[in-house]
């Protein structure tokens, strides 16, 4: 019996010896996305979790801006996550800041600006420059993003068009939540954000892109942090994100998915 015995405690050690390797390896994965690619990341992760032994934990904040919910902000603050999935020139900036580690941003998906009203209300014309312009200066209020779009909205597209001053007044920069929900709730006649964080509003009319000749298409982007202690796993929950299974996704979510080559 006690070759048996000893038998018996072999295999114990080695089941556990694999039980622990296998939970060792099975870790959380702490992400923080910006709301452009948010809508498609709350699809993709339930996806990404029957195919992984790794679950992952989703916050939210802009790619820019002091918001005490940016991204900056958050990381100033010292929060820590393994991937940061934002605008790919503010995720340079990280990069460049020690914050991401270099060789590790993937470019998931372009996105573009859209415009909206709120459901049932009159559809301004914003499809030609011209169009725009005018719709601009009648709207009695306009609210835009405190993140990437609005920021190419305030300092450079409202400039172009010759717009700036007539809408101080009017236009105003919206802070830790979608324009659409302001423009939904009436405080707002126009709104303009990424297209992605548009379209899943409801009480909203979708006016379309603004014209390709005054239009910003931003990539966004993943990259690991520099402080992640779980590399591997980060990498393959990118992978997936990039991949053509995340495609189909993305795309219904309102961007365009870039299926992208891997850097490592």
């Amino acid at each position: 019996m006690k070759p048996f015995r000893n038998l018996q405690r072999s295999f114990l050690a080695l089941a556990l010896s694999l039980g622990l390797s296998v939970a060792a390896y099975a870790v959380e994965l702490h992400v923080i996305t910006s709301g452009a690619f948010a809508t498609a990341f709350k699809e993709l992760v339930p996806l990404y979790e029957k195919q992984s032994t790794h679950t992952v934990k989703i916050s939210f904040g802009s790619s820019m801006g002091a918001a005490p919910d940016s991204i900056p902000t958050r990381l100033s603050r010292q929060e820590t996550f393994d991937i940061l999935i934002l605008a790919g020139p503010a995720l340079e900036g990280f990069i460049k800041k020690g914050n991401v580690a270099a060789g590790t941003r993937v470019d998931l998906a372009n996105s573009t600006i859209g415009a909206v009203v709120k459901k049932g209300a009159p559809k301004p014309d914003i499809s030609t420059v011209a169009a725009l312009k005018n719709t601009l200066l009648q709207a009695k209020s306009i609210a835009y993003s405190a993140s990437a779009s609005g920021t190419y909205l305030s300092t450079e597209l409202f400039v172009k068009l010759g717009v700036a001053e007539q809408l101080k007044d009017t236009a105003k920069k919206i802070y830790s939540e979608r324009v659409g929900s302001v423009v939904a709730r009436g405080e707002a006649e126009l709104g303009f954000q990424q297209v992605s964080e548009l379209l899943s509003i409801d009480g909203l009319d979708y006016l379309g892109e603004i014209p390709l000749e005054v239009q910003q298409t931003i990539p966004f982007s993943a990259g690991i942090t520099s402080t992640t202690q779980h590399m591997k796993a980060a990498k393959e929950l990118i992978e997936f994100l990039a991949s053509a299974t995340a495609a189909p996704v993305i795309q219904k979510t309102g961007m365009n998915p870039i299926i992208s080559k891997m850097p490592w």
